[in-house]
């Protein structure tokens, strides 16, 4: 993997951990306060971030297989992963939020 490869990712990476911990990113300030935006536009966000990821992943994916330079086999792995795990925890919301959604539904007024 190239060290640019590497750097980015690690920055990535710790932009994930400030976020999960509720700080923002070096050079970035929280981009939601209480009140701003909603629980739906956060929802439209991240599935806009899935398919940004998996679109990114397909292109470097067939740049590889044509043979374009500076695309090598262990980038390509690491996007498509990233893709892919994406995509896993995108599902995994998705089916909290209908289980949720039907225990609302069958609470008792």
């Amino acid at each position: 993997m190239s060290s640019s490869a590497l750097e980015s990712a690690l920055t990535q990476m710790q932009s994930l951990a400030s976020q999960a911990a509720g700080q923002p990113a070096r050079g970035q300030r929280l981009s939601t306060a209480v009140g701003e935006g909603g629980f739906a536009d956060e929802l439209q966000a991240s599935i806009e971030r899935i398919n940004t990821l998996k679109q990114e992943a397909a292109e470097k994916t067939r740049a590889f297989q044509a043979g374009e330079p500076g695309v090598e086999l262990d980038d390509v792995m690491v996007d498509v992963q990233k893709a892919s795990v994406a995509f896993e925890m995108g599902k995994q919301v998705r089916s909290r939020l209908v289980t949720a959604y039907k225990d609302v539904m069958n609470m008792q007024v």
